[in-house]
């Protein structure tokens, strides 16, 4: 809210976050190109029956972890959304965790 009025503030009046000279400044963060696990290892086919492996790629809550977060390829996303979809259907891996 701007100014107590109610109107919403536009994107050219809004406070920028600080000096630019202080924000060069600081240290680069340096960021590593995810690759797809399943393609380095060579990993053609991923199996529903292999939960261990399965269970790195869902997250605390159960959900499936996404492309961005876990490095894979689509086409190896998709197969791996696939097993772990099958393995739930067959009680090898929880729908959802107990809170």
């Amino acid at each position: 809210m701007a100014e107590g009025r109610g109107r919403p503030v536009s994107a050219s009046q809004r406070p920028t976050g600080g000096d630019k000279a202080v924000a060069t400044s600081k240290k680069q963060y340096f960021r590593r190109k995810k690759v797809c696990r399943f393609c380095v290892e060579k990993i053609d086919d991923i199996n529903y029956k292999d939960t261990r492996m399965l269970m790195a790629f869902i997250a605390e809550r159960g959900k499936i972890v996404p492309r961005r977060v876990s490095g894979a390829c689509a086409p190896h996303q998709r197969r791996l959304s696939d097993a772990i979809k099958k393995a739930r259907n067959i009680a090898l891996l929880p729908f959802a965790s107990s809170v």
